[in-house]
């Protein structure tokens, strides 16, 4: 079997997708690097969820090609899946059962050996060992997600796409579940995920894109896209963008370009 030649986890060319007159890709190109967190930020309808639909071989392409692990979407979509896992917007987990069996029952849907040990692990690695007998409709919206993500680590797939992993959490349970992305990409795993929340992207990503209306119109690091806002004007003390500055001027929410943006200064 032949794989697509890439040092990207991910990549898209040219990926369009239309549901009826409804233009919801229109162009995408993306390219993320193996063990890194990239976030796709955008508001509701810019074509997030799509993309990681087509990237997942849940929808097909209307034009464009991309790739997951070296393996094209649309010639080796088997492949893909085996590459991927896929956590929704809500938490997939089923509420009657324990935490561990929860767990024991992905491993066996897997087909693994020692499925007892698998979620004893996984358990001791997202700190919920001590929750692991309680039926899950007695966890918190924190751990509840925190199970779902290490129910998507069955089989130890290379790529995890997150779709809005926090929606809905109150403050505390999403900083839970940033510490659980982290991890994973420091032990190795590819994360892409799908957030509307700038403060999510900013302590998450390595790089950020910036989806408006099924385009891609920024791209980069923090750094690099704060360098897209013009330079402050400092009478005191100079304050840094935020990415929350970025994505306003560059999407355009206020009314404003980038090119008249305020200028941003703080007294001591």
């Amino acid at each position: 079997m032949t794989t697509i030649p890439s040092q990207a986890a991910v990549a898209a060319t040219g990926l369009r997708k239309s549901f009826g007159d409804q233009v919801a890709l229109d162009g995408v190109d993306l390219e993320v690097a193996e063990r890194t967190i990239f976030a796709l930020l955008g508001p509701n309808g810019a074509g997030k969820t799509t993309l990681v639909k087509l990237l997942s071989t849940l929808l097909k392409p209307d034009a464009g090609t991309a790739s997951v692990n070296g393996f094209d979407v649309a010639t080796h979509p088997a492949n893909v899946r085996e590459s991927i896992s896929l956590t929704g917007q809500f938490a997939a987990v089923d509420e009657i059962l324990t935490g561990r069996e929860n767990l024991i029952l992905m491993a066996r849907l897997r087909r693994l050996q020692d499925a007892g040990q698998i979620a004893d692990d996984l358990l001791a690695r997202f700190q919920l060992t001590d929750a692991a007998t309680r039926r899950v409709a007695t966890y918190s919206g924190g751990m509840r997600r925190r199970l779902d993500i290490a129910m998507s680590l069955i089989g130890n797939p290379p790529v995890i796409f997150l779709d809005e992993p926090t929606t809905g959490l109150d403050p505390q349970a999403r900083i839970e579940v940033w510490n659980s992305v982290k991890a994973l990409a420091r032990q190795g795993t590819t994360v892409l995920l799908t957030t509307q929340y700038l403060d999510e992207a900013e302590q998450l990503a390595d790089r950020i894109a910036i989806l408006r209306e099924g385009r891609i119109i920024a791209n980069g690091t923090l750094a690099e896209l704060k360098q897209l806002l013009p330079p402050a004007k400092v009478e005191y003390v100079e304050k840094q963008p935020t990415l929350e500055d970025v994505f306003l001027a560059i999407v355009g929410a206020t009314g404003r370009t980038a090119a008249s943006a305020p200028t941003r200064k703080e007294q001591r």
